[in-house]
């Protein structure tokens, strides 16, 4: 998978553990599959919008805010 998977798939495992939620908590939230969810964060699935709308929605964030940050990458 490209590089943004990866790095989109680091950023909701950041926020997700920020908010104390398990990989199956979290699937159960927003309406998709444990097994779904820990793909993503491993950065082998190309997530779709609407899935990015259902996990911004169950960890209470926006959007944005679980896109990777381009700046976030050249620091670290």
């Amino acid at each position: 998978m490209s590089d943004v998977t990866v790095r989109f798939g680091k950023r909701l495992r950041e926020v997700r553990e920020e908010a104390d939620i398990s990989q199956e908590k979290l699937a159960d939230l927003a309406g998709l599959h444990r097994t779904y969810v820990s793909s993503v964060e491993r950065g082998k699935n190309n997530i779709s919008l609407v899935n990015i709308e259902r996990l911004a929605a169950a960890l209470g964030v926006t959007m944005g805010e679980l896109m990777p940050d381009t700046m976030r990458k050249a620091k670290g």
